[in-house]
């Protein structure tokens, strides 16, 4: 429910703080004390369209939050999970208007946007006026009523889930048509590209690998002939190793001779020889390092160009080359196999569409028995609403072959205003006070189905006699007593004596300054303004009288 509404600088209110209860709240007062700039407000923090105008004169900004305690298990909950929002508390909906035009929005006091603040205002309030284009007016809105009334929240989700399968089982169909037809288009260059990409048989990261190979190999070919006549030179016939270890031999049998006088030598070309040996070792080893092979390099460019010609053909990276085969042969085989895959494909989508059509025309049924029981409960609160001659009518109409998620059902709420005129759409067809008192028959009929937590009713008793009006009051506070909290703005004695919470709006300050306030009144002042209701300006003692009676009576009723 609506627990508190504060608001600053909107229009002639400068500060207000209303705390609210549960059960039926009424507001009353004199014609333009305020009652719709509170009206205004509420629908601004629900996220109805913002205007600089709304900023009250002088101020740089207007803002408006609404509290509201709802259970866990409360719809708008879900709304705020969804969106990442905080709901461990009360909800609570603030919007900044600014003078320049600008708005903000915040929830939960996390910034969000209008679009947001609507869908989760229109979960926790409903408003009903004579004009309010979001009342049960809105005939898009009919089916989701009829349902709530029926309780066919289960055969709904039901009908939703095979109207989901059977969309999935026919897009599945279409898109397996598609390649198909596609495939069969392409066959020839399919099966010869197939064949190519077969042969050549691409592996992923080859082209890579090739490339640095070739790029090896071509730098060992220029350094390959240096470390060859190298070799030459150390291990060939030239080499100068067998000269030195001939000479080396010679000299060693001599320093025996001459000892002391070649040793010097001696260790110098055995140290030679053995950095000659350990060169001719390194420069083997370099040799077998580069791995040179013509043959090889000459195959590694053929295959490296061979799979660069294939990706420039088929318009494909290398890498993706081995994908576009076995993209290709699934092509190749759905076209092999598309006859059978497909009488299966639309074995499964006919299959899927009896299944939603079956739910469907159960839902259709339950929906044409909710139909008349609606009617029937709505007629039956007509006659004390002096709609005794009108007929209300859930117009009805089914379409199997226009299959949608909600079934195969188009609903609106038709009236006849009397016998013999012709029936039409209720906004249409219904007065502004006849279809207030429709709204109101139908949210009685309603009760506690499909209901937001709060209703508000603006002024539905305007253009109402006394029996009438009495009559609306009996139906908001029945509303009340089933669990919705009912704020109404009234000029109905009879309405306001009902209430359980009687709030006065009024204007006060001077000729320069001009500010709307409310108060909650007790049980004296109440029977003052119920007075005043009755009697006009001069409120006599008959009327005091008069509206003791009422509050009384409704206080007993109520107890």
């Amino acid at each position: 429910m609506l627990s508190r509404l504060s608001i600053r600088d909107i229009v002639l209110i400068e500060k207000l703080d209303i705390d609210f209860a549960p059960g039926l709240s009424v507001l009353t007062g004199e014609t333009g004390a305020g009652k719709s700039i509170l009206l205004d407000s509420l629908s601004l923090a629900l996220g109805a369209r913002g205007d600089a105008s709304l900023v009250r004169h002088g101020a740089a900004q207007g803002q408006v939050t609404a509290v509201f305690d709802v259970p866990r298990n409360h719809p708008a909950r879900d709304i705020l999970s969804e969106n990442a929002i905080d709901d461990d508390g009360d909800i609570i909906l603030r919007r900044v208007q600014t003078a320049d035009g600008r708005t903000r929005v915040f929830v939960n006091d996390q910034p969000a946007s209008v679009a947001l603040m609507r869908t989760i205002g229109h979960a926790l309030v409903e408003i009903h006026g004579q004009h309010d284009e979001r009342a049960l007016v809105d005939a898009s809105a009919h089916r989701e009523v009829l349902d709530a009334f029926g309780g066919h929240a289960s055969a709904v989700r039901e009908t939703a889930e095979a109207w989901r399968i059977w969309r999935s089982a026919e897009q599945e169909l279409s898109r397996h048509k598609a390649r198909v037809e596609a495939a069969a288009r392409e066959a020839d260059y399919l099966r010869a590209a197939v064949a190519e990409l077969v042969q050549l048989d691409p592996q992923p990261g080859e082209e890579s690998e090739l490339a640095a190979l070739r790029t090896d190999m071509m730098r060992a070919e220029k350094i390959a002939s240096e470390i060859s006549d190298a070799q030459d030179v150390l291990s060939g016939p030239s080499s100068p190793l067998p000269q030195l270890a001939s000479l080396l031999r010679r000299l060693q049998r001599k320093a025996a001779e001459v000892p002391g006088l070649l040793d010097d030598v001696v260790t110098s070309l055995d140290e030679a020889m053995l950095s000659l040996d350990a060169a001719q070792s390194g420069v083997s080893a370099a040799l077998r390092a580069t791995e040179y092979d013509p043959q090889r390099l000459e195959q590694a460019e053929e295959r490296l160009f061979a799979l660069r010609a294939a990706g420039r053909k088929h318009n494909v990276q290398v890498d993706d080359l081995a994908r576009l085969r076995d993209t290709m042969a699934a092509d190749l085989a759905d076209l092999d196999a598309g006859e059978e895959r497909l009488a299966v494909l639309e074995q499964h989508a006919r299959q899927a569409r009896d299944l939603y059509d079956q739910s469907a025309a159960h839902l259709s049924e339950l929906r044409k028995a909710a139909a008349k029981g609606l009617r029937n409960a709505v007629m039956a609160e007509l006659p004390e609403l002096r709609l005794e001659r009108a007929e209300f009518i859930v117009e009805m109409s089914s379409e199997p072959d226009s299959r949608m998620e909600e079934g195969i059902d188009q609903v609106e709420f038709w009236v006849r205003t009397n016998p013999g005129t012709r029936p039409g759409p209720m906004m249409k067809v219904a007065s502004g006070g006849e279809l207030s008192r429709f709204l109101l028959a139908l949210k009685v009929a309603l009760a506690d189905r499909g209901s937001a937590p709060t209703l508000v009713f603006d002024e539905i008793d305007t253009g109402v006699g006394g029996a009438v009006a009495d009559a609306i009051g009996q139906r908001l506070a029945r509303l009340a007593k089933g669990g919705v909290q009912v704020l109404s703005v009234t000029h109905a004695p009879q309405v306001a004596a009902r209430a359980s919470t009687h709030f006065l709006i009024s204007k006060s300050g001077g000729a320069d300054r001009v500010a709307t306030g409310i108060v909650a009144m007790d049980i004296d002042a109440r029977q003052e303004e119920i007075a005043r209701m009755l009697a006009g300006a001069t409120i006599t003692d008959e009327a005091r009288a008069a509206a003791e009676r009422l509050l009384r009576e409704n206080i007993a009723a109520a107890t």
